[in-house]
């Protein structure tokens, strides 16, 4: 599928990556931009991004895939992680290097590729990010009210739960359709994805320019992750959302879309 945007002529492919045993739904605009890769949060799937898709694909090349199970990507039928797969969308591409874009569960992966694989990262935009190794607070009610729904196999009360703790900002029916395809990815995640290495503890090893976007509507105990992320971070600038949950690309598509221009370009001058 081909067409113009502004000045400039986009060839969209849509194909699937092999994984494994398995295969990713993925999304390449092509041309010869900067490549951002959009990695989408734990609680949707890749179309988060499509609020803020044509204005980005105006100015990158720009990737965006569905994590295995999520949107139009095939359940895990193996043990996998989410930097694996990161790392096979950007082999399939042929992407030596890019800025990644992740939201929650994406930034999470974004992260851990910077640290893991740093020749391959140009600049890190995280929005909400989940950090693995962050000692998240315990929270006994809502454990005690998610258990007491999958037992009674109550997949709309768990629906309305997921909502209320991470769409304060409104459900709509688009986030609504999000929060139901994360909700089906569910059942294979928990059976085959691997974590990988903590990178909580190493933010302070991050050496690319980095963004962190947080909404205040957003859950508290993720907030203060992300306050005590950006000191950690070298650089970091951190920026507070009003009125924003745990959907930035959805809530500020235009201050979402904004910042990863002037950041990706301000990371590009820095490299020269």
């Amino acid at each position: 599928m081909s067409r113009i945007i502004g000045n400039r002529y986009v060839c969209r492919m849509e194909t699937f990556v092999r994984a494994g045993a398995d295969e990713i739904w993925a999304e390449d605009t092509g041309g010869p931009g900067p490549a951002l890769v959009l990695l989408h949060s734990g609680v949707a799937d890749s179309r988060l991004w499509d609020p803020v898709w044509p204005d980005l694909t105006g100015k990158f090349r720009v990737i965006r895939y569905d994590c295995r199970g999520y949107g139009r990507s095939p359940a895990a039928t193996e043990k996998y992680t989410q930097l694996g797969d990161l790392l096979a969308v950007l082999d399939h591409f042929d992407v030596a290097r890019a800025h990644p874009v992740g939201c929650s569960m994406g930034g999470g992966t974004a992260a851990e590729v910077a640290l893991s694989e740093p020749q391959r990262v140009t600049s890190l935009v995280l929005l909400c990010p989940g950090f693995s190794g962050y000692a998240w607070p315990e929270e006994p009610d809502l454990d005690r009210d998610y258990d007491a729904l999958a037992a009674a196999g109550d997949e709309d009360g768990i629906l309305r739960l997921g909502l209320r703790e991470w769409a304060r900002a409104g459900s709509e029916p688009f986030v609504v359709d999000l929060m139901r395809s994360a909700l089906r990815a569910e059942p294979s995640e928990e059976r085959y994805q691997q974590k990988g290495k903590p990178v909580f503890d190493r933010l302070a090893e991050l050496s690319v320019p980095t963004v962190i976007m947080v909404g205040d509507l957003d859950r508290p105990a993720l907030i203060a992750c992300n306050e005590e992320a950006a000191r950690r971070i070298p650089g970091c600038q951190l920026i507070t959302m009003p009125r924003v949950d745990h959907y930035p690309p959805v809530r500020e598509p235009q201050k979402v879309t904004e910042t990863i221009i002037s950041h990706t370009k301000a990371a590009a001058r820095r490299n020269g």
